[in-house]
């Protein structure tokens, strides 16, 4: 594939892309602009890449299928574990418009410096470098929670930074490969879904 329409023509018609707002979403966040220039002629493949710093850019499948679960809609506060190449920020921030908000932890100050700087025309994107385990307590509550990170359990500070509606999409699981959990507050109480979808991320350090 050799532009951006194409990427996201291919991930519709793979039935991974179905929601009309992400497809937006997704077309106006060019991916090219957030991956690694040696890794240019890649950019629109529907596969992670690497970074500088040893982490990756999401699959695209990945992001529109964490996105969809999460269930963004246009005015909502949303938090973000793991800055990365700001792409799923990006993507995010697209979804929430102009009087959402998204913010972003980071746990590496050269990603987020990168991050920060990739993200430059973005007004509601706030990145901070942070404990991504602990969340962002001094902006909470959130709407919704997206953790791009693997944690072997879900992190109970997250959980209590959601909103009594709230929703969360995290990998949970040991090793190379993870599981797609989402957890939903239901009347402030937490219920776990596994989302049938295995992945494979970073691991979440705290």
């Amino acid at each position: 594939m050799q532009t951006n329409d194409e990427l996201v023509d291919y991930l519709k018609a793979e039935g991974v892309l179905y929601d009309e707002t992400v497809e937006e979403a997704m077309r106006h966040v060019d991916r090219i602009g957030f991956v690694d220039p040696r890794f240019s002629t890649q950019a629109y493949d529907d596969k992670p890449l690497p970074t500088k710093l040893g982490q990756t850019i999401s699959q695209p499948t990945m992001v529109a299928i964490m996105t969809q679960h999460l269930a963004v809609l246009p005015g909502l506060k949303i938090l973000e574990i793991g800055a990365g190449s700001g792409y799923q920020a990006a993507v995010l921030s697209e979804v929430v418009g102009p009087e959402g908000q998204v913010f972003t932890v980071e746990r590496l100050p050269d990603l987020a410096r990168i991050a920060k700087e990739r993200l430059t025309a973005y007004s509601n994107i706030d990145i901070t470098i942070g404990n991504g385990f602990m969340g962002l307590k001094k902006e909470a509550p959130f709407d919704r929670i997206m953790v791009t990170a693997a944690a072997q359990i879900v992190p109970p500070s997250l959980v209590e930074q959601l909103t009594t509606e709230g929703k969360m999409v995290i990998p949970i699981g040991h090793g190379a490969l993870q599981r797609l959990t989402l957890i939903e507050k239901i009347a402030g109480t937490p219920k776990t879904t596994d989302l049938n979808c295995t992945c494979v991320f970073v691991p979440l350090v705290g």
